[in-house]
């Protein structure tokens, strides 16, 4: 293979893959290889794939087969991640174009074989620090320790690794440097950080917090994803309620509503512990916006688990919520389970769950409205009368995964507004720009 000089790099999954895709470029464009925006133009074409559930392999094996469909000579394809952590073997037997796979983490070794010196990139400089938008993640772990029997991640991630305090303070810094004014913590389960380094279970995630809010300052957005339900402690709470910057939104995936099934799927299952803290961050943030998913089809779940599931959701009254279909993964405990649901039964849950939850969300969403929120501003436009309209997201909404808030007025993307809600819809509220930060 000859030296390298460009590549094109395809990330694929969650935000988990994002930070990991940019640890990848930072190393990559630190040995002073240059990116490309289309595949034909580069030397090597990498992939970052996502393993988690059967659709997302089933996407990656797809992009996977279209760049090697469209390989020029002397093109090098790499395929790495999640997906090739579990079926390594299977890519490079089914998709000969593939030259080199590698699994998760691997990042330093894909360098290597790009003739990167990784040994001489000691830090990353500011102005490699990648910030999309007024919106960047901060990984803040890896792996996961948990038992839930329809989950791969501990097969694909391995055990709970979490990054040190001082790494991540500094990299927080970096990123707000760099132009963001938000982070959003990520990990496969954020409040089990630090257990792995001896801290008792729940107790680490505050203190992390209160050095990320003090190191990035009161006007930066610290925001919380992937939070395992039974480890949402009352410090977590008290925490989230004192400091200024860490946004009143938390996701907490709790995956069914039924304990019968909770068991099954080896998830925490004392449904009365779950009002019982959604009461208490609601009394200590009145404001707060919860996100959740849950999955439907579970094997064994019976219609009166499925009926159980939605009257736990229509009770809590989630801002956001998503409902995904069970994906049967070899290597997890649900996979040889008896009375696998049907697909049509599967589809017809999810989808009277989502009709159940779009009428929650948009009650949800009528209480913001006549409220004036910051919003962070993503993009401008104009409607069809051609009056200027930007779109952007409050506290309320996380970005990806939930809904935008559109408003009349003009604004320079990447720029904090203060806008007055005047409607809602199903998902997305609107209104107008009052005053500029």
């Amino acid at each position: 293979m000859a030296v390298p000089r460009t590549y094109h790099l395809v990330t694929l999954g969650c935000p988990k893959n994002d930070v990991d895709s940019e640890h990848l470029e930072r190393l990559l464009t630190g040995g002073e290889l240059l990116p490309v925006i289309q595949p034909e133009a580069a030397d090597a074409i990498i992939v970052n794939t996502c393993g988690f559930i059967e659709q997302s392999q089933a996407e990656s094996m797809e992009a996977v087969r279209a760049l090697a469909d469209g390989k020029r000579d002397g093109q090098t394809l790499i395929v790495a991640g999640c997906m090739t952590q579990l079926y390594g073997g299977e890519v490079r037997a089914s998709v000969p174009g593939v030259d080199h796979v590698f699994g998760v983490g691997q990042w330093q070794d894909v360098a290597k074989l790009l003739s990167v010196d990784v040994t001489g990139i000691h830090d990353i400089p500011e102005r490699t620090a990648k910030v999309t938008g007024p919106s960047a993640y901060l990984k803040i772990s890896d792996g996961c320790d948990a038992p839930c029997t329809f989950c791969v991640i501990p097969r694909i991630k391995g055990q709970l690794r979490s990054a040190p305090a001082g790494m991540l303070v500094k990299e927080a810094q970096r990123l707000v440097a760099s132009g963001a004014k938000e982070i959003v913590l990520v990990g496969q389960d954020l409040t089990a950080w630090g257990e792995d380094q001896g801290m008792a279970v729940a107790s680490g995630l505050p203190g992390l917090l209160r050095m990320l809010s003090e190191a990035v300052g009161p006007d930066v957005w610290l925001r919380l994803m992937y939070a395992y339900p039974s480890r949402v402690s009352s410090e977590l709470v008290e925490t989230m309620a004192s400091l200024p910057n860490v946004v009143h939104y938390l996701d907490v995936p709790l995956q069914h509503g039924s304990e019968v099934t909770l068991r099954r799927m080896k998830r925490p299952h004392n449904l009365e512990r779950v009002h019982g803290f959604i009461r208490e961050l609601r009394a200590a943030m009145p404001d707060i916006v919860l996100r959740t998913s849950f999955i439907a089809g579970f094997p064994g779940e019976t219609d009166a688990e499925f009926a159980e599931l939605l009257a736990f959701a229509k009770a809590i009254h989630f801002d956001h919520a998503g409902c995904f279909l069970y994906s049967r993964q070899q290597w997890t405990g649900a996979f040889e389970m008896a009375e696998q649901v049907p697909d049509e039964v599967k589809l017809e849950r999810r989808d009277r769950f989502m009709r159940q939850q779009q009428r929650i969300a948009a009650k949800q969403a009528r209480r913001f409205v006549g409220k004036t929120l910051d919003m962070l501003v993503e993009g401008e436009g104009e409607t069809e009368d051609h009056t200027p309209v930007v779109a952007g997201r409050t506290y309320r909404e996380a970005p990806e995964v939930d809904g935008l808030v559109f408003a009349t007025g003009t604004a320079t993307p990447g720029s904090r507004v203060r806008v007055r809600i005047e409607e809602a819809g199903d998902y997305d509220l609107f209104g107008s720009i009052v005053t500029r930060k």
